[in-house]
């Protein structure tokens, strides 16, 4: 018996909630590793069953399409961004303050971009709904805690542009992410030829003047 199908009987052994809940979070943790390396559109149900030992039926006891574990990762990385932006919110008092705490953030965050993006053109569409329920559920505690810290930084901004500033923000990340992160072959294209710079963007300036005057519009309506 070959290492990898020590591995691979392992894998199939592990019956205890405990170690099922490890499995998953290994599998979750190869997917999150292979798509900040290599583009999650790259990214394969195979190569995540090989870069943590596994066949791919047997990963597939665990979740059932590549898209599902993506669509957990996503869910993930709100999770995440979430408390930190709200904590940038929080010590913000003008809508430039309130924009950059949005860009700066995002742009940290290249992973969850590229996520931002793959997530309504890819990632909701081959999963089971019960997977798409708990997706929205995380999506919608993260938008009103965003909201609120919205409203509290900028209390006369009309409460349904706090919901629609998140919606703005986090759909141009994900867009700019993909423009800004040309294959290296493209990239030299744009900077070589002066009649394509308007192709090179540098996300954060763009999104943080582009949220910017989203905010101080909707503070003057």
């Amino acid at each position: 018996m070959t290492h990898s199908d020590d591995r691979e009987t392992a894998f199939q052994r592990a019956r205890s909630p405990e170690a099922k809940a490890a499995r998953e979070q290994a599998i979750l943790d190869a997917a999150r590793t292979l798509g900040a390396d290599r583009g999650i559109r790259s990214v394969t149900l195979t190569d995540i069953a090989d870069a943590v030992g596994m066949h791919k039926s047997a990963m597939l006891r665990y979740f059932e399409t590549r898209e599902e574990i993506f669509l957990r990762l996503t869910a993930d990385g709100w999770r995440e961004w979430t408390p930190a932006l709200c904590e940038r919110i929080a010590a913000a008092s003008t809508a430039q303050e309130v924009a950059t705490a949005f860009a700066s953030t995002l742009a940290a965050r290249g992973p969850f971009c590229d996520l931002l993006a793959q997530a309504p053109l890819n990632l909701e569409r081959n999963v089971s709904v019960e997977a798409v329920r708990s997706f929205k559920l995380t999506t919608g505690a993260s938008l009103a805690h965003i909201a609120d810290a919205v409203r509290m930084a900028l209390p006369s901004l009309p409460p349904i542009a706090s919901t629609d500033v998140v919606a703005v923000a986090t759909s141009l990340a994900g867009t700019f992410w993909q423009i800004s992160t040309p294959p290296p072959e493209i990239a030299e294209l744009y900077r070589s030829d002066p009649r394509l710079g308007h192709a090179l963007i540098d996300l954060e300036p763009r999104l943080q003047r582009i949220l910017t005057a989203y905010l101080m519009g909707a503070l003057e309506d």
